[in-house]
C-alpha cells in the first residue's frame, strides 16, 4: 500500500466529497444517449401520429373538442407534461389519456417498462435545461410525499 501523507489524505477526501456533492448538479439528466435514441424510435412508431414531430402536440391543446375531450398536448416542454412526476407520466402511458379527458390509448400491452422509460427519456430530452430542472425538483418532492 502506498504511503500518503496527511495533506495528501485530506486532498483525496476533499476531492471525493466535492465529486459526491456535484453528482446531481444542474444540467445532468437521469438518462443516457442510448435511452434517448431508443425512445425516439419508440416515439416515432407509437406517438408521433398524435403528439407530432419532436413532441410539438396540438396547437390548441387547452381547448376542449366538441366531445369534451382535449387534443394531444405538446410533450416538448411547452405544455404541462413537465408538471407530472415520472410515476404519473408512466401511469398515463400505461393507462391512456381517458382519466385526463383525452383519447390517448393505453400502452401497457404494447410497451414494456424499459421501452416506456426510453420514451420518457426521449420526451425529456426535448425539454430545455430550465424546464428539466423545474421538473426534477418537482419529481424529487413527489417522491418525498
Amino acid at each position: 500500500m502506498p504511503y500518503v501523507n496527511k495533506a495528501g489524505f485530506i486532498f483525496i477526501i476533499a476531492s471525493l466529497l466535492l465529486s459526491a456533492c456535484n453528482s446531481g448538479k444542474s444540467g445532468e439528466r437521469w438518462y443516457n444517449e442510448t435511452q434517448v435514441i431508443k425512445g425516439k424510435k419508440i416515439y416515432l412508431a407509437n406517438c408521433i401520429s398524435c403528439h407530432l414531430d419532436k413532441g410539438a402536440g396540438s396547437e390548441n391543446w387547452k381547448v376542449s373538442l366538441e366531445d369534451g375531450s382535449y387534443p394531444p398536448p405538446p410533450l416538448n416542454g411547452k405544455a404541462h407534461t413537465w408538471h407530472h412526476s415520472t410515476e404519473v407520466i408512466t401511469k398515463i402511458i400505461n393507462e391512456g389519456g381517458a382519466p385526463y379527458d383525452g383519447h390517448m390509448p393505453p400502452f401497457k400491452e404494447v410497451l414494456n417498462e424499459e421501452e416506456i422509460t426510453s420514451v420518457i427519456s426521449y420526451i425529456q430530452s426535448l425539454w430545455s435545461d430550465e424546464i428539466y430542472e423545474i421538473w426534477k425538483e418537482r419529481d424529487i418532492e413527489s417522491r418525498k410525499n
